[in-house]
């Protein structure tokens, strides 16, 4: 994530803004047959999302040092009506308002509490014997401070101050660890001998996401988590896995520990905690684990009250649906009936032994079913797009909540695994290289006899409810006329419809502000996290030199040859880049014998440069980076490396 100002969406419309749609007779009919299904009265949930609530953060307003607001659930007050408006899903209604309900909660009388509603993920504090021992401290550090300030006023004004004896990093997800120094800072953990306690592969997974491709990403991620939508029953609800993003500074600490990937127990401030591997699942490095004593599961993020993603909408690496499913049979079968609460790093936790069990065993036949549907449908000839339209939700689904599409959706679940399976390709020739659409955008037109009669069929198709079809005509439309008003407001019409009836989160969240950005009334705040300099500094800077690779102009850059060698004392570390042939292979830990130019400059000062703190030339004046051998060829080769525009278009060519 990147600190950028907030400016108006790129691509918007040069006249003034349209007006959003309300919900069509289609999207009101199919909002009612999702009402007339499910047994949305069931108050199960609600009595778990409200179970041991001792107190919470005044409307649920968080600051950071400078007074801005970091956290503010007022604008959503619109979730306190309980019958869902007709723009919003009843049953993504219904997620949104147990994800809305916030404050700090007893999970384990004495032993165990949680924060939740402060930011996308939860806050799990457990007693030790002689302190505390915190699980997932939230994204952001001023989260994680108001949080753990109205567990202290809360808690600690009862019982008495106690140390935080452990940290445990759950998983390698910056909204699982990105707070951390909001409640323990370097020089207390070094001082009172703290421990961090994380997963195998942790330190590498946790600073390298999104590092390479970063930019796309978040790009991506403003549509998905709504960002860019104002809160509102025809705007964002809720993302599904939880409220939303907070949006301040993003930390780090490396851990002082690891658990193995055969996991095992281990001794937290007396308490015995039992680990079980689960990477590869939600996360690459992650793991579950029981405390006996407390008969407490803490199920990550491998088991949460929906169904998951196996490929997020913003871009990330398959998952393994497969493990997924065989890691929460180990869970249930090593600890079903014996755990009396399941908690997890997102949503409410669930009480009573066959409660537990039952969670486990629905959330495992879901990411089964996800799995062995997408290969029995696939190995008799089913496309990448055939496959979810082929298939009914998951039984378990119609009885479950928990197994649901609000975040991931078997839609997208099913194309995940058949591309972790099969690649992006559906086999058919005419698909293995196609036009790119703003190419063929003009092609369709023509074949359609002009941009009017493409108009007046996805206009139609809108009348008509065919919402899915519309916007695959209009979207032709828009890519060959770009300009073109009706076309795009009549593609917006669709994405409202679209994302009105989605009752997964993400999914509304993108049609919607994909709907905003044809309209030009995005408002677009790029991200309103900063990575700390904790952060920062602990990306290897093997991967910070992948990364400038990325951005290697190799058409402009085709004929240039040579080796830039980095000297970086502070740190010591080598780094060798050797640039030829339109590409640069950087070579960490390797010294020249005779490089084109010897580039000397301090790890902290590429620090100051990926925080926005210092810039290159700049830099060069003042001393702070030395150049010898042939200073013109560096800075030819370094002037080939231009920023990417996070701003890029996604709904418009």
């Amino acid at each position: 994530m990147q600190r950028l100002t907030t400016v108006m969406l790129a691509g918007c419309l040069p006249f003034a803004a349209l007006a959003q749609d309300a919900a069509s007779e289609a999207t009101r009919t199919a909002q009612a047959e999702v009402a007339g299904r499910l047994p949305l009265g069931d108050p199960r949930d609600e009595a778990n999302a409200r179970r041991g609530k001792l107190a919470e953060i005044p409307e649920g307003v968080i600051l950071d040092k400078n007074g801005k607001t970091i956290w503010d659930r007022r604008s959503y007050a619109f979730l306190d009506a309980p019958e869902a408006p007709d723009t919003v899903n009843p049953s993504l209604w219904r997620q949104a308002r147990l994800n809305a309900v916030h404050g700090l909660f007893e999970v384990v009388p004495g032993k165990i509490w949680q924060l939740r509603g402060y930011d996308l993920s939860v806050m799990t504090i457990i007693r030790g014997k002689t302190g505390w021992i915190v699980v997932d401290p939230l994204l952001s550090e001023e989260a994680a401070a108001a949080s753990w300030k109205l567990f202290a006023d809360t808690v600690e004004a009862k019982s008495g101050k106690l140390p935080i004896r452990a940290v445990i990093f759950s998983h390698s997800h910056s909204d699982h660890f990105g707070g951390v120094g909001g409640i323990v800072s370097p020089e207390q953990v070094k001082k009172a001998h703290i421990r961090i306690i994380a997963p195998h592969g942790f330190s590498e997974e946790a600073t390298s996401e999104n590092i390479l491709a970063g930019t796309a990403m978040g790009r991506r991620a403003l549509y998905m988590f709504g960002s860019i939508l104002a809160p509102g029953p025809t705007g964002q609800v809720d993302t599904g896995l939880g409220p939303k993003l907070s949006s301040g500074t993003i930390g780090y600490m490396e851990p002082t520990e690891t658990v193995p990937e055969q996991g095992g127990t281990l001794t937290i401030d007396g308490l015995e905690f039992d680990f079980l591997d689960a990477g590869g699942t939600e996360a690459p490095s992650e793991f579950v684990f029981y405390i006996p004593a407390y008969k407490a599961l803490h199920t990550t993020e491998v088991v949460t009250h929906n169904l998951h993603n196996i490929l997020t909408l913003r871009g990330a690496q398959v998952r393994d649906a497969l493990r997924w499913s065989k890691v929460i049979d180990a869970m249930l079968l090593k600890w079903g009936g014996s755990a009396e609460v399941a908690m997890a790093s997102h949503h409410w936790p669930t009480w009573g032994a066959g409660e537990v069990t039952a969670l486990l065993a629905n959330q495992r036949d879901a990411y089964r079913y996800v799995h062995d549907r997408t290969l029995f449908l696939a190995n008799r000839g089913a496309t990448l797009h055939e496959l979810a339209d082929q298939t009914a939700e998951a039984p378990v689904q119609g009885r479950d909540f928990s197994t649901r599409g609000y975040y991931g959706t078997l839609n997208h679940d099913m194309k995940a695994v058949y591309q972790r399976y099969f690649g992006w390709w559906d086999g058919n020739p005419a698909n293995f290289n196609p036009l790119p659409p703003k190419q063929s955008a003009p092609k369709y037109v023509a074949l359609a006899g002009g941009a009017d009669k493409l108009l007046a069929a996805g206009q139609a198709a809108v009348a008509a409810g065919d919402y899915r079809w519309a916007a695959e005509l209009l979207n032709k439309l828009v890519f060959a006329e770009p300009d073109n008003r009706e076309a795009r407001a009549a593609l917006a019409s669709a994405y409202d419809q679209l994302g009105y009836q989605a009752e997964s989160g993400a999914w509304r969240n993108y049609y919607l502000a994909a709907a905003a950005t044809l309209r030009g009334t995005a408002i677009e705040s790029l991200s309103g996290n900063g990575q700390s300099r904790s952060f920062v500094s602990a990306i290897p800077t093997a991967v910070f030199f992948d990364a400038l690779a990325t951005r290697f102009d190799a058409a402009k850059g085709a004929a240039l040859k040579g080796t830039f060698q980095f000297i970086l004392p502070d740190s010591k570390e080598t780094v060798a880049v050797v640039v030829g042939g339109g590409v640069e292979v950087p070579r960490h830990g390797v010294t020249d014998a005779a490089p084109t130019a010897t580039i000397t400059l301090d790890r902290k000062t590429l620090d100051d440069v990926m925080l926005g703190a210092a810039q290159f030339p700049a830099l060069m004046q003042s001393g702070a980076i030395r150049i010898d051998g042939d200073r013109a060829a560096f800075m030819s080769w370094f002037a080939l490396h231009p920023p990417a525009d996070p701003r890029f278009n996604v709904v418009v060519p």
